[in-house]
């Protein structure tokens, strides 16, 4: 299959000219040794079965043979044979002037036992699904970073055909590489229900080969489903695997890092800006699936099932925007938060450049939502402004003011054309968006 451009090819290029050796993390299946491929002269593959044990030998007595090879080369799946890690380490100290001549993939964000870290050597990037916009199911006429940059940036009039039916088999199937290779639907859909079987069935005890219990695994995973996309807290999410296990919240605990060492959860911080004001920010974290796919196969839902429930595609569909956000900021070294406070202001994502500016955007399946999620980002503004303004009431000692928002941003799944509306916020069809 040919390859396809990814997002991250970008910081990867980045990357390669500031470092010799980029250690690709990420869930599995989402492409990242594809990726690598694509650059390197030379593959390294530690899980080729007809290759392991040969490999392996070189890896345990003399792992600096590999370095011979024509480079850029590629080691897959490298924690199966750490001392490599020490022998790139050790060649990007005796060439310092070198780069981009080593990329290591791996699946996982567990911590190797390497006699050293690699800072300032090995360089860290993490890998996600595809996005919409690399799937080409978004047609990527709006720039997200675009808006942020250019106050003249028309989006008015850009439109797209992606209709709700199909965005409910999108969520369902994944941002999945594998995918793209499959031309019938019910095929691609077991891509996401197999990777869920197989996170909870041997990959939370294949990771540090601790045996852990299949149905905790499983039924925390679906707890985590029931919540995607929401700051519930974890007390909440323990209750319900208790109520059919009995197990502690200690070993719930650890079952969460495992499964976010596995890239199949992750959280996102809440945005507490230091403002002086009566105003309680609530802190929590937002929970969310590296690719929404996963939790729906946990709760065992096809896209039908979509027809007579959109409160829950709501919350997945919010998840499948927050991922493809993170990865469109990553690619501009800004990132993804999210904000609410006791007030009922709210925004679903802030995307935080990393001089500052900012954007408030909500996320909402329905065109009917655009004005109440209008009326909520200009709220912020308002609560900013109010603010800024009692701070500066006395000019001999003015307190400290407060950057207003640089964009306000809805992200709908049905909106047929972006516009701007009167008050400025920005509409944008899901169906449209890019980085």
């Amino acid at each position: 299959m040919e390859y396809r451009q990814r997002i991250v090819d970008g910081i990867i290029d980045r990357k390669s000219a500031a470092f010799n050796a980029i250690n690709i993390i990420g869930p599995k299946g989402c492409g990242k040794t594809r990726t690598a491929k694509e650059r390197c002269a030379t593959v390294i593959e530690f899980q080729d079965e007809e290759r392991r044990d040969g490999y392996m030998a070189v890896a345990d007595t003399a792992p600096k043979l590999f370095l011979k090879n024509e480079k850029p080369i590629l080691f897959d799946e490298w924690q199966d044979a750490s001392k490599i890690w020490g022998t790139i380490r050790k060649d990007c100290d005796d060439h310092p002037d070198n780069t981009g001549e080593y990329f290591l993939t791996g699946s996982t964000s567990r911590k190797i036992d390497t006699p050293h870290t690699g800072t300032g050597r090995i360089t860290e990037l993490l890998m996600y699904p595809m996005t919409l916009s690399e799937t080409g199911e978004s047609n990527g006429t709006v720039s997200l970073s675009r808006i942020m940059d250019d106050v003249t940036y028309d989006i008015d009039g850009c439109s797209s055909d992606l209709e709700l039916s199909e965005l409910f088999k999108i969520i369902c199937r994944g941002g999945w590489p594998r995918c793209l290779a499959l031309k019938s639907d019910e095929a691609k859909l077991e891509i996401a229900k197999d990777y869920f079987r197989q996170v909870y069935q041997k990959d939370v005890s294949a990771i540090d080969k601790v045996k852990r219990n299949p149905e905790i695994a499983r039924s925390l995973i679906w707890s985590f489903a029931r919540n995607m996309a929401t700051t519930a807290k974890r007390k909440g999410i323990f209750a319900d695997v208790k109520a059919t296990q009995n197990v502690t919240d200690a070993t719930l605990y650890s079952y969460t890092d495992v499964l976010e060492q596995l890239f199949v959860i992750r959280d996102i911080d809440a945005r507490t800006p230091q403002i002086r004001s009566k105003t309680s920010f609530r802190a929590a974290k937002k929970h969310i699936f590296v690719d929404p796919s996963i939790g729906l196969a946990a709760l065992g839902v096809g896209p039908d099932y979509f027809n007579n429930d959109l409160d829950l595609f709501g919350h997945a569909f919010e998840n499948l925007v927050l991922r493809d956000l993170i990865v469109y900021a990553d690619a501009h070294d800004a990132r993804i938060m999210h904000y609410t406070d006791d007030n009922g202001v709210e925004a679903d994502a802030v995307y935080q450049m990393a001089d500052g500016r900012y954007a408030l955007i909500e996320i909402k399946v329905g065109a009917g939502k655009i004005p109440d999620a209008e009326a909520s980002l200009l709220r912020f503004k308002d609560v900013i402004r109010n603010h800024n303004a009692e701070a500066l009431k006395n000019p001999d000692h003015p307190k400290a003011t407060y950057r207003e928002p640089s964009a306000h941003i809805v992200i709908c799944a049905n909106a047929p054309m972006a516009y701007t509306t009167d008050n400025g916020v920005k509409v944008i069809p899901v169906g449209c968006l890019r980085d």
